[in-house]
């Protein structure tokens, strides 16, 4: 993507170069182009729980987000097929001036979830999340966690067929996560595509059994993540 009124050959420019982990080079002019992601094909299947590692800048949220079509590529293609749920970061696609039900029901619609069937999982979504009387309340009185917490519930409420999350296990409570993880074991089991970036480890040991490896937007290794702990 392009970057104005940028100088190409200035110190803050050879600082970011090094430093971010999208590869920066100089266009006509005065722009900067960011190559987040260059040259990643895969192809997922129903039943693949896929996480993704990577330095801060190496491309995985970059990735996560141009899978779920909220961005569009320079070059090449994304093929997509099934209901997509993203829990990509705090208060994606939600209005913070409607309450937290006004927002499982616009969530709903961004899923493509008809209103009808969007309102059976209301009590579903109440008792995950815990906000009780909180649910009536404009999201902008929300704590981040109470944020996550209801994003979550909302995006899991159904059986979508590819879930996308972006470091998401590190906000709430232990309690929240724990149940958090018990759901997503729950989605997975049933043969779902599953793609979640995070630096942890173990987490993403639990939870996938293959890890892409990203460095300057390039897929640097794909492997069994069992092997590649091992």
């Amino acid at each position: 993507y392009p970057i104005y009124n940028a100088r190409a050959q200035s110190l803050r420019h050879q600082f970011m170069r090094i430093a971010t982990g999208g590869k920066i080079a100089a266009e006509a002019g005065q722009t900067v182009a960011v190559t987040a992601l260059d040259d990643v094909s895969f192809e997922l299947k129903s039943g693949d729980s896929i996480g993704l590692i990577g330095h801060n800048g190496a491309g995985k949220s970059t990735l996560l987000r141009t899978m779920a079509g909220i961005y569009t590529p320079d070059s090449g293609r994304v093929i997509r097929e099934g209901r997509t749920a993203t829990v990509l970061e705090i208060g994606s696609g939600m209005d913070p001036e409607l309450s937290g039900y006004e927002n499982i029901l616009r969530m709903g619609m961004l899923m493509g979830i008809p209103l009808k069937e969007m309102r059976t999982k209301i009590p579903d979504i109440e008792e995950f999340t815990e906000l009780g009387d909180f649910l009536s309340l404009p999201v902008r009185t929300y704590s981040s966690g109470m944020t996550m917490r209801l994003m979550f519930a909302v995006a899991t409420s159904g059986q979508p067929e590819i879930l996308l999350v972006d470091e998401m296990f590190g906000t709430g409570d232990a309690g929240f996560q724990e149940r958090a993880k018990a759901r997503m074991r729950d989605l997975i089991a049933k043969a779902e595509i599953f793609v979640f970036a995070s630096h942890d480890h173990k987490l993403l040991g639990e939870l996938c059994d293959r890890v892409f490896e990203l460095s300057h937007g390039k897929v640097i290794v794909a492997t069994d993540f069992n092997k590649k702990e091992n």
